[in-house]
């Protein structure tokens, strides 16, 4: 029986690559010269934590970051700029955590999405993953395209992997 997966997965190597690309960016930028900048990407925990002496200084490292995952081919939906920074003494602190896996109410919601098309597919929720399964090819891409145009309205960005027939 066709199925395939329905994923959210960074490539660590490329978000690393990023964020090195901006660091010596924001090294080399005039803007930038003599300040206290710092960018940190911890791999562990999938957190970049930013550290700079203003709020427009915040806005532009935040700014580049997000330009260098684009050119780097990542998603920048993956990235949660929901937290505020905060000043911690003469300083500005941002953690930016980076969004991997699916959540269950964003799980719950394609699964109900994917119902609504009336297709004679089945949805399972798989820890962080969907697998979609059907009888016919055609009634998979018709899922795919569906999650391709509601991923926006989802804010998450969907690889889908392991497709077998």
């Amino acid at each position: 029986m066709p199925s395939f997966d329905i994923v959210n997965k960074i490539d660590h190597q490329t978000l690393d690559n990023a964020v090195n690309t901006s660091k010596k960016e924001i090294l080399t930028r005039f803007d930038f010269k003599g300040s206290k900048t710092e960018i940190d990407l911890d791999k562990k925990e999938l957190v970049v934590r930013i550290t700079t002496e203003n709020d427009l200084r915040m806005k532009s490292v935040v700014k580049v970051i997000i330009e260098r995952m684009i050119k780097q081919g990542l998603d920048a939906k993956s990235l949660d700029l929901s937290k505020e920074e905060y000043p911690s003494g003469a300083v500005w602190k941002k953690e930016i955590p980076v969004k991997e896996g699916l959540d269950k109410e964003i799980a719950k919601k394609i699964v109900k999405e994917i119902k609504d098309l009336d297709l004679k597919v089945q949805a399972a929720i798989m820890d962080d993953q969907l697998r979609i399964t059907a009888k016919k090819i055609d009634d998979l891409q018709k899922v795919i395209a569906l999650c391709r145009q509601k991923q926006d309205a989802w804010g998450v960005p969907l690889q889908f992997v392991n497709m077998k027939s």
